[in-house]
């Protein structure tokens, strides 16, 4: 079965190409015009194992904004494309990524049901020039546009970027274990029988 999607979104202030491979290998090629959300992305994809081909063009003379958003809207559709109707799916995924002195962790559950909860208590306002708003800006674009309740908290940290990497990677990595998939599931795994 191929879990394969791809997504083209154009507005007045985005043009963005998307394509996604959740059986891949970690193989991000990732160019949208902000560098530091360029690396975030790369650390999801590569602790993910998925294969993302992101190109984005934005309004960043403005600032960060349009662009990190319309990109959680297209991953986001992306994973829901890709994945159907959730046949055989371990559906649950959660990770705990240390990095240096940050520690963050991230619940989430791929059941139609958008919801996010997003705590992280960053010590400045930007990582060079971007934006740390942006995140859960990004974050949430996602969880609505594939359907996902999620649960990211960032415990502790000092350095930004840290905190900010250990929440990527922890994003990556639980939906690496939410997109498995388990033999014994048979259709969406639900007691209702539909997700």
């Amino acid at each position: 079965m191929s879990r394969k999607s791809k997504i083209e979104r154009e507005t007045r202030e985005t043009n963005i190409r998307l394509v996604l491979d959740i059986d891949g290998s970690g193989q991000a090629d990732i160019k949208t015009g902000v560098p530091f959300f360029d690396h975030m992305l790369t650390l999801f994809t590569v602790h993910g194992f998925f294969d993302l081909e992101l190109s984005a063009s934005g309004d960043v003379e403005v600032d960060g904004h349009h662009t990190v958003e319309d990109c959680g809207i297209c991953l986001g559709k992306a994973f829901s494309q890709a994945l159907g109707d959730f046949s055989g799916l371990r559906r649950y995924g959660s990770c705990t990524v240390p990095m240096e002195e940050a520690l963050a962790c991230v619940h989430l559950d791929l059941c139609q049901r958008p919801f996010l909860f997003f705590d992280a208590a960053f010590p400045v306002s930007k990582v060079g020039d971007f934006d740390l708003e942006l995140v859960e800006e990004f974050t949430r674009a996602l969880v609505v546009n594939g359907g996902m309740t999620l649960h990211a908290q960032v415990i502790r940290g000092k350095n930004a970027h840290h905190m900010a990497e250990a929440l990527f990677k922890a994003l990556g990595r639980a939906l690496d274990a939410a997109t498995s998939i388990d033999p014994r599931i048979s259709g969406p795994l639900s007691s209702k029988g539909v997700i």
